[in-house]
C-alpha cells in the first residue's frame, strides 16, 4: 500500500510581523512532519481530492543491473527554496507550499509503492547546514502607509550635481577585535516625497596598523529646511578633519583611558566643528537654525588590545548595546563622562590644587559683561560616553530616524536581537536589509553604525 508523500513544515517569523508572541518568537526553527497541504491537483502530487493513480508496472530489473543499488539513478528535483537559500534575504516572504523546508532538514521527494520508506534523498549532515535567520519586512501593528521601496528622485539641478545624495550608503571594516557595519537609508517620507536624504555618514580611518584610529560620524540636518543635507554633509566633513588632525593624540589617549583628556578635548573639537558651520550659514545669508545639524561620532582603534569605545556628540540620537541578549540604552546624559570603570583610567582631575573647579572642563562660560549684546540661544549639550567592550558585545549609535522606533517599539528589539544574537556579524547587505525593517508611524531617514565584539 502506497505510503502518503509528507513534507517538512517551518514555522518562520517570516510569515508575520514578528512571527507569534513571547518566547514562540524564538522557536524559528521548530520543525513538525505534517501531511502535505493540498495543492489544488499538482502534477505528480495525490492530493485529498484526487485519488492517486495506481502504480505503473516496472518490468524487474536483470540481475546485476546497477539500478538494483540505486547507482545511475537521477537525483530528485529540489525545490528553490530548499537549494542555497540565501539566509540573509531582505524581505523573504515565507512560502505556504511543500517548497518550504527547513535548513536542518532533507528534501523530500514524492515516491511510489515499494520505493522505500520515505524517498528521502541524502544530504550532508544537519551540522553542516547554516541556520536560517529570520527576516521580515516591517513589524508592529500593521504595514507602514508608504511604499516600501524609493518611489521618487530628489529634484536635480544641472550646475549642481555634486549636491545630490544617494538614497542609501553602505560601509564596513574590521579592525582589532571589532567588526564595523554603517549604513544611512533615506526615509519613506522623503521617499514618497521626493526629497534628498538629510542624513549624513562618514566613516574614516586615520594612521596605519595598530596606531590607527577609526571614526564614524553621522549627522541629521534640521527639518523642513532646503539646504539640511548639505548642513549634515559639512558637520561631517568638519569634525572628520578636526579628528584627523589630532588622530594621535587621541588614539593614544583612548589606549591610555584617559577618560577626562578625551572628554574635554573632544568637547572643543565639536564646538569648533559646529561654530564652522554657524559661520558657513552666515556666508550663504542663512539663519543658524536653518543652516545646522545634530551630529554623534563613535572612535575606536585598531589595536586588538584595547577594547576602549568612545562616543561624542551633540544632538538627538541613540546609543544602545546588545548584551547577553538583552538591549540596553546607554545613551549619557547631557554633561556626564559616563562608562563602566576602565583599569588606567589616571586623568588629572578637573579642579585646581586649592580645590576650584576648572570651568572649561564643566562646559561653563564666563558670564557675559551687561555692556555686551543678548547672548544666543543656548545650544545643544554636549553628550560623552567611555567604556570598555566585552567580548560577544554589539554597540549600535545610530540618528533618531532608528532611535526612536528602537525605544517605541519593542517588536523592533526583539527581531534585531533574533538577527545579532548569534552567527556572528552579518554581512553589508544583510545589515542593510536588518536597519531598515519598517515600523509604521516612522518614516524619519535611518543611519546607524553596529560594531560587534569577537
Amino acid at each position: 500500500m502506497a505510503r502518503a508523500p509528507v513534507a517538512i513544515a517551518t514555522r518562520t517569523s517570516a510569515s508575520s510581523p514578528v512571527g507569534g508572541t513571547g518566547a514562540g518568537r524564538h522557536r524559528h526553527q521548530d520543525q513538525r512532519l505534517l501531511p502535505r497541504p493540498e495543492t489544488g491537483g499538482q502534477q505528480g502530487v495525490p492530493t485529498a481530492s484526487t485519488p492517486s493513480a495506481p502504480p505503473p508496472t516496472v518490468p524487474p530489473a536483470p540481475a546485476g543491473d546497477p539500478r538494483d543499488a540505486g547507482a545511475g539513478r537521477p537525483p530528485a528535483p529540489v525545490s528553490p527554496g530548499g537549494a542555497r537559500p540565501d539566509t540573509w534575504a531582505p524581505h523573504a516572504p515565507a512560502r505556504a507550499d511543500s517548497s518550504s523546508r527547513s535548513q536542518d532538514a532533507p528534501p523530500v521527494a514524492p515516491t511510489s509503492a515499494g520505493s522505500g520508506p520515505a524517498g528521502l534523498v541524502p544530504t550532508a549532515p544537519a551540522s553542516t547546514v547554516p541556520r536560517e535567520r529570520p527576516s521580515v519586512a516591517h513589524v508592529g501593528s500593521g504595514p507602514p502607509t508608504y511604499d516600501a521601496e524609493p518611489t521618487q528622485l530628489p529634484a536635480a539641478d544641472a550646475d549642481a550635481l555634486d549636491d545630490l545624495v544617494p538614497d542609501s550608503v553602505l560601509d564596513g571594516a574590521r579592525y582589532g577585535s571589532s567588526t564595523l557595519r554603517a549604513v544611512s537609508v533615506r526615509g519613506d517620507s522623503a521617499r514618497y516625497r521626493g526629497e534628498p536624504r538629510r542624513d549624513a555618514l562618514l566613516t574614516a580611518r586615520f594612521g596605519t596598523g595598530e596606531e590607527a584610529l577609526v571614526l564614524v560620524a553621522m549627522a541629521t540636518g534640521a527639518r523642513a529646511t532646503p539646504g539640511a543635507h548639505r548642513a549634515a554633509a559639512e558637520a561631517c566633513r568638519w569634525i572628520g578633519r578636526a579628528v584627523g588632525r589630532s588622530h594621535g593624540r587621541l588614539a593614544e589617549d583612548i589606549r591610555a583611558a584617559r577618560r577626562g583628556d578625551l572628554k574635554s578635548g573632544l568637547h572643543r573639537l565639536t564646538d569648533r566643528s559646529l561654530g564652522k558651520l554657524r559661520a558657513s550659514a552666515a556666508e550663504q545669508g542663512v539663519e543658524p537654525e536653518d543652516y545646522t545639524a545634530s551630529l554623534r561620532c563613535l572612535l575606536l582603534t585598531a589595536d586588538p588590545e584595547c577594547r576602549t569605545r568612545v562616543f561624542f556628540g551633540v544632538g538627538d540620537g541613540g546609543l544602545f548595546r546588545l548584551r547577553d541578549g538583552e538591549w540596553q540604552d546607554i545613551e549619557p546624559r547631557p554633561g556626564d563622562a559616563t562608562g563602566e570603570p576602565v583599569v588606567g583610567f589616571g586623568s588629572l582631575p578637573h579642579e585646581t590644587p586649592e580645590g576650584d573647579r576648572l570651568t572649561m572642563d564643566l562646559g561653563i562660560t564666563t558670564p557675559p559683561s551687561p555692556y555686551e549684546p543678548a547672548p544666543a540661544p543656548p545650544r545643544a549639550p554636549f553628550r560623552f560616553r567611555a567604556s570598555v567592550a566585552r567580548p560577544g558585545d554589539t554597540l549600535l549609535l545610530c540618528t533618531g530616524g532608528l532611535a526612536d522606533p528602537l525605544r517605541g517599539e519593542p517588536d523592533l528589539c526583539e527581531h534585531l536581537t533574533t538577527r545579532w544574537s548569534t552567527g556572528g556579524p552579518p554581512g553589508l547587505a544583510a545589515f542593510l536589509a536588518d536597519t531598515q525593517v519598517r515600523v509604521k508611524g516612522y518614516a524619519d531617514d535611518r543611519t546607524a553604525a553596529a560594531v560587534w565584539e569577537a
